[in-house]
């Protein structure tokens, strides 16, 4: 049995990472890549990168493939495509850009440190709306609040 940080490592072997001012220097200078946001929608309304579109990762494999529901075709025939694939930390991106890279993506990274280092960075996020989210409101957000019975009990 693997930890879900085991898992994570695991992926990282063949997962580049991308830090937020280097993907936001691409940006920039007018190379974006397609940015795929992995987390509910219920987190990517509260705020995201602009120009990004949401593909929560439960339905991300069947997104990526033709002849589902879920299909996204932008997605689909983005597979020679520069990907960086966003979550709230870096890790739920990480295991998505993995399996994107089972699934022939060829060219999929993983933003490291999530949405939480872009808005450390003070990198532009919007909301639901696409208006720009205030940096210091987002903190709350992308700060865990766990409850004692999701901490590990004490030996």
């Amino acid at each position: 049995m693997k930890t879900f940080k085991e898992l994570i490592n695991e992926c990282l072997q063949c997962v580049t990472e991308v830090f937020p001012w280097d993907l936001q220097e691409e940006i920039d200078q007018g190379k974006p890549p397609l940015i795929v946001d992995v987390r509910e929608p219920y987190e990517f309304e509260v705020a995201h990168i602009k120009n990004s579109f949401n593909v929560p990762r439960g339905i991300l494999e069947t997104a990526c493939e033709y002849e589902y529901e879920e299909t996204i075709p932008e997605l689909v025939s983005a597979r020679d495509r520069e990907i960086v694939v966003v979550c709230r930390s870096g890790n739920r991106s990480v295991m998505a850009a993995a399996v994107m890279q089972q699934l022939g993506f060829q060219k999929v990274r993983s933003l490291k440190t999530g949405l939480r280092g872009w808005n450390d960075a003070e990198q532009e996020l919007i909301d639901q709306q696409g208006r720009p989210v205030d940096v210091d409101e987002t903190e709350h957000y992308f700060t865990p609040n766990l409850r004692p019975e999701q901490l590990k009990p004490k030996t």
